[in-house]
C-alpha cells in the first residue's frame, strides 16, 4: 500500500483516491464490479481498487450489503 512519506506524494498515495470512491457511493449504491468500471481509468490496478476499498471498509466509511451485494456509504454524524 502506498502512502504519503518522503518519497511518495500524497497524490501518489491510496489516500488521495479515496474521496473519488466516495464521492460515487454518495450518490448511490454500486456493486464492486460497477465501481471498478466506473473508477478503472483513475486507479492504476485492481490491487490498487482493492487497497482502497479495504481501507474505507475498515476505517467504516463503506458498507457492503450482503443481500443485494452492493457497496453502500455509511453516513457519519
Amino acid at each position: 500500500m502506498r502512502l504519503p512519506s518522503k518519497t511518495t506524494t500524497y497524490s501518489g498515495s491510496v489516500l488521495s483516491k479515496f474521496p473519488i470512491m466516495l464521492d460515487l457511493l454518495v450518490e448511490q449504491d454500486m456493486t464492486p464490479v460497477e465501481l471498478y468500471k466506473t473508477t478503472r481509468t483513475k486507479v492504476e490496478d485492481v490491487g490498487e481498487f482493492l487497497e482502497i476499498i479495504d481501507c474505507l471498509y475498515l476505517m467504516g466509511k463503506i458498507e457492503l450489503v450482503p443481500d443485494r451485494e452492493v457497496l453502500r456509504y455509511v453516513a457519519s454524524d
